[in-house]
Parts: structure tokens; C-alpha cells; sequence
């Protein structure tokens, strides 16, 4: 076969593509659009936003509770049906969402709408993994753009919706699109039926990853308080204990440890690791300095900050030609090098005061640089492993993706905050956010390191990891 015979793909991968679009789009759409409805809701329901916000916080603890699953249920009963079990479930439960009576009554069926919902965007993951090959970053690339746009969308459909209709077709608004993406799921999902296998589960494994998620991710978000401490570190140990049982059970386990023996998958974990943590603590940082350091309006904050965005949806559809013309490390590190000085820019305008004039390509590059980093990552991940483990792949790599964000916001909120509360050097407000942002300086180099351990072409990925 020639090359440009082999490098053409075949059209049944963009239906699978289509299809797995639907459910990331879906999940990130209506996050974004409940997001930027609190205060309406709230008020609606004459509750306050203490109250409210667990619409927003049930969900995403929900989610992570049943992530760890995903490897288990895709072998169990395939992945094409574990599709459709979600997306029906997740439009019923939109359904329920948009019925709900009360705050009480919507917060247990948003809890519902998480727990259905959760694995939508992993086996999207996984479908085009399994169907695009050593063309994901191509077909990724793609297929990412649209769930890029969902936060720009986001707020001006909740906006219409709440201005024009009731809040209850925020919720209603999924059921047309899950039946269109129910339908496509039926024509172009190929059965994998052939693939499925009996394993018992791992009670004790789920036990204490589930919950020691859900603990870890809660408590991130308020560490500064005793009882987030406390939950933040109830989460820790968890986690430790499972990986000390995970380790002695191997096959059985919930999750198996032995992927990380893997030069090639251990890398792309750490780098999504690191990768997608510098994204979030990036994404809490440079707000809150433009507003508390900078003195800058929040409603200012929509116009500053899209040049970010703007440079991810730039570089997205660009993957799969970089990918083939310089390779998977060369991307992927580049990208995170890219970032690196784009936030060390950042910090120069934190010590020496903003100017516009370079804080909009900072951000633009900062951008790019992040979008170059994952993909490329994520199909090395995905090339070193066998068909039969790439349920457990994706359970493994959406658990490290869903860590690193709060860890890493964790350690630089903590600093900013230790820094702000500093009398004893007494740091300016700029200075506070000039350690934090060299912090987070520190966190892109570690990404940069992380991905030059990957490997340089697909070509040169090992023999794939058999069990």
C-alpha cells in the first residue's frame, strides 16, 4: 500500500467521529449553559446560591463517581451499547431536569443527569481512538472544535432561553439533540459485541476510587476551609489505598496499574497530567490578576481572555498535519514550550505592569501552546496499548486528566494565598500573583520535560501491551 493510500481515511471513521462529537459537545454545552444560570435559577426557585450551586457541584461529583466504571462496563456489555445506555439515560434524565418541582428535586435529577452522563465523554475518547488509529490526532482535532465552542455558545443560549422561555428548556433543550445523536449512535456505531468479556468487578477497587475522587475534587475547591482539608485529604488516602489494592490484584482490578509499566503510556499520562492541570490553574489565575491585580472590570474579562481560546481553535485542526510532518514529540513538547514562554510573558507583565500590546498574543500563543500539547499525547497513549486495553486506557487517562486540574490550581491558589496573606514580607497584590505565575512557569517546564519522553513518530512506539 502506498503512502497516501494508507494515510487516507476511511469514511466510516468521521460517522463514528460524528457520533462521538454529540457527546462531548452535549455534556460540555449544557455544563456551560447551567453554569451561567445560577443566579436565575436561584431565583426562580427562590432558593439561595449556596443552594443552587449544587446543581453545578452534584453533577460534576456525580460524574467522577461513576468515571472509574468505564473500563469495567465497556467490557462487560461493549462499547456501542454502553453509548446508547448513556445517551438515553442522559436524555430522560434532561427530561426529569426540565420537570423538576423544585431545587431540591433538581439537584437529585442534575445528580442523576451526572451519574448517566459521565462516561459520554470518555468513550468518545475511546471510539475515536479505536476507529481513527494513528490518525486521532487528526480526527481529534476535529472533532474537539466544536466543544470548544460550546462555552462561547453556552451563555448565549442559556441568554435566549431565559430571556424568551422558561429556565425549565435549559434542561429540555437536550432532548431533540440526544435523539439525533441516538439515532446516529443506532446507524453508525459499529457492534463490538465480539470484544466483551466477563470480569468480575473489583467492589473494594470502587469503593475506594470512587468516593476518594469525588473527596479529592471537592476538597480542592475548598482547601483553605478545615472541612475541605480535611475531605482533600480523606481523598488522598483513598486513593492511596486503592492503588496499594489495585497493585496486588493486577487483571482484577478496577483499574490496571500495570499500563504505567509502560514507557510510552506512562509518559502520555504524566503529560496529560501536567497538561491539563497548567490549563486550569491558568484558567483560575489569570482572572482573578487581571481583576484583583489589574484593577480590570469582570466584565472585561469575556474580550481579554478569547485570544486563549482563540489560538486553542486555531491549532486544533491542525493536528494531524503537524503530527505527520514533525512528529508526536516534537508537537507535543513544542506546544508545551511554546506555553511556557507565553506565561513567562504573563508574569513579566505582572512585575512590570499590563499592557495590552503584549498580553493579547501572550495569551494568543499561551493558547496554541496548550492546544498542541494533549492530542499528540493522547494518541501516543492510545498506539501503545491493544485493542482489548483500550477501555482500560481510557479509564485510566480521564482519572489522570480529571486530577490534574485541581491539583495543580490547588498548589498555585495556595501559594497566591499564602503570598496574599504574607505580613511579614508584605508582597503587593502584582507580586503575590508574580510567585504564582512563576509557579505555574515551573508547572509548564515539567510538561515540557514530560513530553519529550514521548516518543518521536508512531512508528516508534513498542510492540503494543499485551496482558
Amino acid at each position: 500500500m502506498s503512502a497516501p493510500e494508507s494515510d487516507r481515511l476511511d469514511p466510516s471513521v468521521w460517522k463514528i467521529a460524528a457520533v462521538a462529537l454529540f457527546g462531548g459537545l452535549l455534556s460540555q454545552l449544557d455544563a456551560t449553559i447551567v453554569n451561567v444560570s445560577l443566579s436565575n435559577l436561584a431565583l426562580d426557585l427562590k432558593v439561595g446560591i449556596s443552594t443552587i450551586q449544587w446543581v453545578t457541584s452534584g453533577y460534576l461529583l456525580a460524574l467522577t463517581l461513576v468515571l472509574p466504571l468505564n473500563g469495567w462496563f465497556v467490557d462487560r456489555i461493549g462499547a456501542k451499547a454502553l453509548y446508547l445506555w448513556c445517551f438515553s439515560a442522559f436524555t430522560l434524565a434532561s427530561a426529569l431536569c426540565g420537570l423538576a418541582w423544585s431545587a431540591n428535586s433538581l439537584i437529585a435529577f442534575r445528580v442523576l443527569q451526572g451519574l448517566c452522563g459521565g462516561l459520554l465523554a470518555p468513550m468518545a475518547q475511546m471510539m475515536i481512538a479505536r476507529a481513527a488509529g494513528k490518525h486521532m490526532a487528526r480526527v481529534a482535532g476535529y472533532v474537539s472544535l466544536p466543544v470548544l465552542l460550546a462555552p462561547i455558545f453556552g451563555p448565549i443560549i442559556a441568554g435566549a432561553i431565559l430571556q424568551y422561555a422558561s429556565w425549565r428548556w435549559l434542561f429540555l433543550v437536550n432532548l431533540p439533540v440526544g435523539a439525533i445523536a441516538l439515532l446516529m449512535a443506532i446507524l453508525f456505531l459499529p457492534s463490538d459485541k465480539q470484544d466483551t468479556r466477563r470480569r468480575p468487578l473489583d467492589w473494594l477497587g470502587l469503593a475506594l476510587l470512587s468516593p476518594g475522587l469525588a473527596l479529592f475534587l471537592y476538597g480542592a475547591e475548598r482547601i483553605v476551609q478545615p472541612a475541605g482539608g480535611a475531605t482533600f485529604a480523606a481523598g488522598i488516602a483513598m486513593m492511596t489505598a486503592f492503588l496499594w489494592t489495585a497493585r496486588r490484584k493486577g487483571d482484577d482490578a478496577l483499574v490496571d496499574l500495570r499500563l504505567f509499566r509502560g514507557k510510552v503510556f506512562s509518559a502520555a499520562a504524566v503529560t496529560q497530567f501536567l497538561s491539563n492541570g497548567v490549563l486550569f490553574a491558568g484558567q483560575m489565575l489569570l482572572p482573578a490578576f487581571l481583576i484583583q491585580a489589574v484593577g480590570r472590570a469582570p466584565a472585561d474579562m469575556g474580550w481579554m481572555l478569547a485570544p486563549a481560546g482563540l489560538g486553542m481553535m486555531l491549532v486544533y485542526p491542525s493536528m494531524g498535519m503537524l503530527t505527520d510532518r514533525f512528529g508526536i514529540r516534537r508537537v507535543s513538547a513544542g506546544g508545551a514550550l511554546l506555553a511556557l514562554l507565553a506565561t513567562a510573558t504573563l508574569l513579566v507583565l505582572a512585575l512590570r505592569g499590563l499592557n495590552l500590546v503584549v498580553l493579547i498574543p501572550a495569551l494568543f500563543l499561551r493558547g496554541m501552546g496548550q492546544g498542541a500539547v494533549g492530542l499528540p499525547s493522547l494518541t501516543a497513549a492510545y498506539s501503545s496499548v491493544s485493542r482489548q486495553m483500550m477501555p482500560a486506557a481510557t479509564t485510566s487517562l480521564n482519572i489522570v486528566q480529571r486530577l490534574g486540574g485541581p491539583t495543580m490550581t490547588t498548589l498555585c491558589a495556595s501559594l497566591l494565598a499564602w503570598k496574599l496573606g504574607s505580613h511579614a514580607t508584605g508582597p503587593t497584590v502584582s507580586s503575590a500573583y508574580a510567585w504564582a505565575l512563576l509557579l505555574l512557569c515551573a508547572l509548564h517546564a515539567f510538561t515540557f520535560v514530560a513530553a519529550m519522553r514521548l516518543p518521536s513518530r508512531l512508528d516508534e512506539v513498542a510492540i503494543r501491551e499485551e496482558r
